[in-house]
């Protein structure tokens, strides 16, 4: 990938894929940083103190952030 190529990409897909890979590897905690850090690459710059984002999610956000629910409900059982 050159770097026309990569200046075209985001930030938040980035972590996306550091995220799918925590979530394959069932890295909870990993997991839940990157989704934090996900939503400040999405959020920041848009808004003032009042912003609440309306937009829904990506469909390959929302099954990541489903894969994590499920990770956190297997966790707390064992």
């Amino acid at each position: 990938m050159d770097l026309d190529e990569r200046a075209k990409i985001r930030l938040s897909d980035r972590i996306l894929s550091a995220l799918e890979l925590a979530l394959e590897q069932d890295d909870v905690k990993i997991a839940e940083l990157l989704t934090s850090a996900m939503e400040l690459s999405m959020t920041r710059n848009t808004g003032g103190g009042e912003f609440i984002e309306r937009r829904d999610y990506p469909p390959e956000i929302e099954k990541a952030m489903d894969k994590l629910n499920k990770l956190k409900k297997k966790d707390k059982v064992a």
